[in-house]
C-alpha cells in the first residue's frame, strides 16, 4: 500500500489563547447520485437474465420516474480533533476554517 497524506478541511477551530483546537473532516468531493439510479443499477445486478431485464427495467423506471427524485452524497469520512499550542498554528501559517490541511497518517 502506498503512502500518502490525506487532505482534510477545517470545520471548526477554536483559540484559547494558548492552544489552538481545530476539528477537521476528510476533504472529500462526492458525485451526487439519485436514489433511482442507485436502485437501478442494484437490480441490474441482481437480474442475470438479459431477457428479464429488457422487460422489468422499463416498467421500474417508469414506476422510479413517478417517485420525488432524492440525490444521495454519503460517505463515512474520518474525523481528526487536533489541539496544538498556538506558536505552531502560526508557524503552520494561521489556516481558517473552510481551509484544507494535508495530513500523514501512517505507522512507522
Amino acid at each position: 500500500m502506498q503512502d500518502e497524506p490525506f487532505r482534510y478541511r477545517i470545520n471548526q477551530m477554536t483559540d484559547t489563547g494558548i492552544n489552538v483546537n481545530l476539528a477537521l473532516s476528510e476533504d472529500v468531493e462526492l458525485e451526487a447520485v439519485s436514489q433511482q439510479q442507485m436502485m437501478l443499477e442494484a437490480i441490474d445486478r441482481a437480474i442475470t437474465d438479459k431477457e428479464v431485464k429488457e422487460q422489468i427495467k422499463p416498467i421500474l423506471e417508469a414506476i422510479l420516474r413517478s417517485q420525488p427524485q432524492t440525490l444521495v452524497k454519503s460517505y463515512s469520512q474520518t474525523m481528526i480533533q487536533i489541539t496544538m499550542p498556538k506558536k505552531r498554528y502560526e508557524k503552520m501559517g494561521s489556516p481558517r476554517v473552510g481551509e484544507r490541511l494535508m495530513i500523514e497518517i501512517k505507522k512507522p
